[in-house]
């Protein structure tokens, strides 16, 4: 299940990806979620009370470097070397709505 997806009911806005976070964000695991490898699924998983998230590759790389150290910014260039691209707009937009979700908090750089 990707977390970003709710499915048909879901709104689009007219604002820009990513918007509200910014590169110098230093994004962290809110305290009541969790990022845990599920050997049942045999993948990373997201824990939040009551529900279980079970991530794509990409959505588990982001969120192990979510450490309130690592700035976006630097978050997306450690994802650059590993792969060969990596959209910022995507990380910013993939983060954002796990804000909303209250699964990740922003402090300023």
């Amino acid at each position: 299940m990707d977390p970003t997806r709710t499915g048909p009911t879901q709104s689009h806005s007219t604002t820009r990806p990513g918007v509200g976070v910014s590169g110098s964000d230093r994004p962290r695991l809110a305290a009541h979620v969790r990022l845990t490898f599920s050997r049942t699924r045999q993948r990373k998983v997201l824990l939040h009370p009551e529900t279980v998230v079970v991530l794509n590759g990409s959505g588990a790389a982001i969120l192990e470097l979510c450490d309130g150290r690592h700035t976006v910014a630097e978050i997306v260039a450690e994802l650059g070397a590993r792969y060969e691209t990596v959209p910022d707009d995507e990380v910013r937009q993939f983060l954002a709505r796990l804000v909303a979700r209250r699964w990740v908090e922003l402090t300023d750089g």
